[in-house]
């Protein structure tokens, strides 16, 4: 990766990558269909990347695929298969760049999204991109409590990094390495996810 200068990465068309392939081992049952507010959150968050001025949304299963698939609206999305979910979140994330590399060559950045920030709205996405058009800088990343997280959007020149990713290491590995590469945007209600039924009895309807 070449050290130019920042605004030499301008972004025109942005791609959505949703990471829904876990399997909830915590949960017990599969939180990409827990209901909040009338909607699965995995259906959500697909509604939420369907209102932001994205040109590709892949969405990246494993773990329970023919139920999900059934759940799912799939009109305008890529859906794709990830056999190797039980690794760790790094096989998710490498299998959608893999797919949006084929999908959509032309995309100059990702957004990296999971299903379980029931708080994610449309607005973040646009934050997201409007930051990076303002900065240009390679990765913008959520910003809530004391730390940084997705969704993040991350330029194409580094997707060569996203790609040798392994194991559950996930994308902020990246966002520690290159902290001159980073801008933010507030997402305070992004610490709240759904990893128990504790968590999920928290949330409400």
């Amino acid at each position: 990766m070449s050290d130019k200068p920042h605004n030499d990465y301008p972004v025109n068309n942005c791609s959505a990558i949703i990471l829904a392939a876990g399997q909830s081992n915590r949960l017990g049952i599969p939180k990409q269909l827990l209901h909040h507010h009338g909607k699965t959150l995995l259906q959500h968050t697909i509604d939420v990347a369907r209102q932001a001025p994205v040109q590709s949304i892949i969405v990246v299963l494993g773990a329970n695929y023919d139920l999900l698939t059934k759940e799912i609206d799939m009109t305008g999305i890529h859906v794709v298969r990830n056999d190797d979910w039980h690794t760790g979140i790094a096989s998710s994330i490498c299998c959608g760049i893999s797919n949006l590399l084929q999908i959509d060559p032309l995309s100059d950045a990702a957004i990296l999204m999971v299903c379980d920030q029931p708080h994610i709205n449309a607005s973040l996405l646009h934050d997201l991109q409007n930051t990076q058009k303002s900065t240009e800088k390679l990765i913008v990343a959520s910003k809530y409590e004391d730390t940084i997280g997705i969704p993040a959007l991350f330029h194409k020149n580094l997707f060569d990094r996203l790609l040798k990713l392994s194991g559950d290491t996930g994308a902020k590995k990246i966002m520690q390495q290159f902290p001159h590469l980073l801008a933010t945007v507030p997402f305070p209600l992004g610490s709240i996810d759904i990893d128990t039924l504790e968590d999920y009895e928290m949330l409400g309807e």
